[in-house]
């Protein structure tokens, strides 16, 4: 028996990489290949959905899913802890489970776990994330989910100095964040952590998305089909041998 996704964005440029990885899955095919502003009435009809729209229109598509009661894979960022989590509600009414992968790289959750291990010894932490220029949302998913996770492993929040001028970022979760949107930039998100006499910068560098992305997202449709309630992040459903899972049902 096939499984039939639906796929939101589908003519994107992440939506066309998920839509390739998908092709490539057996008994798994895209059903619904859908447009941001298309009719989502249609998202009963299949087994998973697939978001891959932009920060407007993905909470639109999770909340068409969860009236549908039909698992949904969100690949949108722009969707902070607090937003996750006033879906609680909602998502354990209808019985099924929502994913929200902020990036689909596995070298990314490796440097993100390794990013939250260190947090806990430096007290001064910030983020300089760095994107394409047609990128809509700042701070990246990927930056806000890093500086999550590093909050949620210290006993008090970072060191952030003058942190009432603008030039010195936006704080979430009181870490610094830093973004960049230019040219020619895929993705790159640098984490520096600094203490007495000396600083440790973990660089995750991302040079070709569909290549990166593949097997991050292979992994997230097949769990995507399984999951009850809310797990956030790809390290939910991969062993990267540091420590526990710091993400889970938020």
């Amino acid at each position: 028996m096939t499984t039939r996704v639906a796929l939101v964005g589908a003519s994107g440029k992440l939506g066309t990489i998920i839509h390739r990885v998908i092709d490539g899955l057996d008994g798994i095919e895209v059903t619904h290949a859908l447009g941001s502003r298309d009719t989502f009435a249609s998202l009963s009809e299949v087994d998973l959905v697939v978001d891959a729209t932009h920060p407007v229109v993905s909470a639109e598509v999770v909340a068409e899913a969860i009236a549908a009661r039909v698992n949904v894979l969100v690949a949108t960022s722009g969707w902070s802890a607090d937003r996750i989590s006033a879906l609680r509600p909602a998502v354990a009414e209808a019985g099924i489970g929502v994913v929200f992968i902020p990036n689909f790289s596995l070298g990314s959750i490796v440097a993100t776990a390794l990013a939250a291990a260190a947090g806990r010894l430096f007290d001064s932490v910030e983020i300089v994330e760095a994107h394409r220029d047609t990128k809509i949302d700042s701070p990246s998913g990927t930056a806000v989910r890093t500086a999550e996770l590093i909050a949620a492993a210290r006993e008090v929040p970072v060191a952030a100095p003058h942190v009432d001028q603008r030039a010195r970022g936006q704080q979430v979760a009181s870490v610094p964040v830093h973004s960049l949107r230019r040219p020619g930039v895929i993705a790159r998100q640098d984490v520096i952590l600094s203490g007495p006499g000396e600083s440790l910068t973990i660089t995750h560098d991302t040079i070709d998305s569909a290549a990166a992305y593949a097997p991050g997202i292979a992994i997230a449709v097949r769990s995507a089909l399984d999951v009850t309630g809310i797990v956030v992040g790809l390290e939910n459903f991969v062993d990267i041998g540091i420590g526990a899972p710091a993400g889970g049902d938020q």
